[in-house]
């Protein structure tokens, strides 16, 4: 029920999934009364998925201190305690972020040694597609908490990459050594430490996160929030230029028809719907964060990321890290080079 075009979306969206990949159904939390007639113009989703009724909603503008007082019995408290039963396999929302996050960890609790769940973002670079963490969860971070994103944004980019030894990189002002706050620095030394066994590239700056220099690109999350909104817009900024320069006189019009497939193929890389669905890092369990603006499209994709997430390891590969995380905190940075 979350999002700026729920429920409609999300049951196209569903339609969308279902052309494309079959045995993975769902539990629709919400109002009956308005998802059953969306549902019957798509036999194809009733057929893999339980409607279970709510009439209890989180609103896109309430506190996440206001969600909490009403979460119980909500269509987005069901659907996280269906993953805490063990019923789901995944959650997926387009609704509030703030009160899915608190909603999330009030009822899956966080992996030992996380202090905070990290938000990731999957970012299209000129190599393919790039993880960023933390996109907003935590506006500031400490050394700790930037190797435990380090930690579960390689063990998430391997699972929804392929990459076998995926690359890290932490965000900064330069590559220097000597650049950055004192966190970014001492978050440095932890990584480069052979025994956490990461592939660490060591700092990137702003242009290597879509140049696709790193695999995993980690920052707090007011850089990586704001990284992420300028990206947005600099798309949109683009694709207004584009449409702008291919529709103003006739020989403008005509080179649009004659580069109507590389348009076609631009257009598809600088759609947002390709690369919709963050996910909250750190918990035990799976829960995807829908842009809340997105289309149908966009919905199938974040559905995408929690079947193939739901179906990972990439948990076990989590907890592993952190405990090493652990491990290593606990003795001194020159005695364990």
């Amino acid at each position: 029920m979350g999002g700026d075009a729920a429920p409609e979306v999300v049951i196209e969206g569903l339609a969308v999934f279902c052309a494309e990949r079959q045995a993975v159904d769902f539990l629709l939390h919400g109002d009956q009364a308005r998802l059953d007639p969306l549902l019957e113009k798509h036999p194809e989703v009733v057929a893999r998925c339980n409607v279970h009724h709510s009439d209890i909603f989180v609103r896109m503008e309430d506190k996440p201190a206001q969600a909490l007082r009403k979460a119980r019995g909500s269509s987005m408290w069901n659907a996280v305690q269906c993953v805490k039963s063990g019923q789901a396999h995944a959650a997926v929302s387009a609704g509030n972020t703030g009160a899915l996050m608190a909603i999330s960890i009030m009822s899956l609790r966080k992996m030992p040694s996380v202090h905070r769940p990290g938000m990731t973002a999957l970012w299209p670079t000129m190599k393919g597609t790039s993880v960023v963490l933390d996109v907003g969860a935590n506006l500031e971070a400490d050394a700790t908490q930037l190797v435990t994103f380090a930690i579960m944004g390689e063990a998430y980019a391997r699972a929804v990459t392929g990459r076998a030894h995926p690359t890290v990189g932490l965000l900064n002002i330069g590559t220097e050594d000597s650049k950055g706050h004192g966190h970014l620095r001492e978050a440095a030394q932890m990584l480069a430490r052979d025994e956490l066994g990461l592939s660490y590239y060591g700092f990137v700056e702003g242009d290597d996160i879509s140049a696709g220099t790193v695999d995993v690109v980690v920052t707090d999350g007011f850089s990586g929030n704001v990284a992420l909104k300028t990206a947005e817009g600099t798309a949109r900024l683009v694709g207004s230029y584009l449409k702008e320069a291919f529709s103003g006189d006739t020989i403008s019009k005509a080179g649009a028809v004659l580069a109507s497939t590389g348009l076609k193929r631009l257009r598809e890389k600088m759609n947002p719907s390709s690369v919709n669905g963050g996910v909250l890092l750190g918990l035990n369990g799976v829960v995807v964060k829908s842009h809340g603006g997105t289309d149908a499209t966009g919905y199938a994709t974040a559905v995408q990321l929690a079947a193939n997430l739901a179906k990972s390891s990439y948990k076990d590969e989590v907890a592993a890290g952190l405990s090493r995380i652990a491990e290593l905190s606990s003795q001194p940075v020159e005695e364990a080079k």
